[in-house]
């Protein structure tokens, strides 16, 4: 064995980093603690119940879209930079691509972020991206906008009462511009016939599509 060699037993672990995405009440947070659990790796998840500026969005976007979106920004930059340096494999509920993607190019596109504080938001994030790798895995949780309605009541957050149908909408045609043009790993589901959360069953569906394409059984 030369010095370069390395015995496979002395090998570092392959640790994974996968991604839950999708519009708001997909159904993320619960996917993600799901697959934490079941793959006893580490869940992080998207700072929502601390998040200073959301209430404030929801009753006037056109005044709080950017501070909101830097929150955002910021919020999950450090997050992503903090976890990948813990060398464990974890699971990430929201992307920082979708920052950028969905969520403030809709408030540019509806009028409530202007055209210079879109383009200062997108400069900063694409000089922020190129410290990050992207995951192993995305997984894109599709649901037609009465489901997306339906799990928002359920779980009844006295802010996001005020999202309007229009806002929920235009935010799946961008999902679906986005996850189109994705160029790395991607795993689409359609959740509309899927209850992962009280269905077993339907949980191991979910299981065994990401089994599926973790281990190359299809493209």
């Amino acid at each position: 064995m030369t010095e370069k060699q390395t015995p496979a037993s002395k090998q570092a672990p392959r640790f994974y980093y996968y991604a839950i995405a999708g519009n708001i009440g997909a159904g993320k947070s619960s996917l993600t603690t799901l697959l934490a659990k079941h793959y006893n790796w580490k869940a992080y998840f998207e700072s929502v119940d601390d998040n200073p500026y959301l209430s404030d969005f929801y009753e006037d976007m056109r005044r709080w879209s950017f501070n909101l979106q830097i929150y955002f920004l910021s919020s999950r930059f450090r997050s992503q930079k903090k976890i990948v340096g813990t060398r464990q494999s974890f699971i990430q509920d929201r992307t920082i691509y979708e920052d950028v993607e969905i969520f403030a190019k809709n408030l540019y596109q509806m009028g409530l972020m202007s055209k210079r504080d879109f383009e200062n938001y997108s400069s900063l994030f694409h000089e922020m991206v190129e410290f990050l790798s992207p995951p192993d895995l995305l997984i894109y949780l599709r649901a037609d906008v009465p489901t997306l309605v339906r799990q928002i009541q359920q779980r009844g957050r006295d802010y996001e009462s005020m999202i309007r149908i229009e806002y929920l909408e235009k935010l799946n045609t961008l999902y679906e511009d986005w996850i189109s043009r994705y160029p790395h790993e991607k795993l689409i589901i359609d959740t509309d016939h899927l209850d992962f959360v009280n269905s077993k069953e339907d949980l191991g569906k979910v299981i065994e599509l990401i089994e599926q394409r973790r281990f190359g059984l299809f493209s």
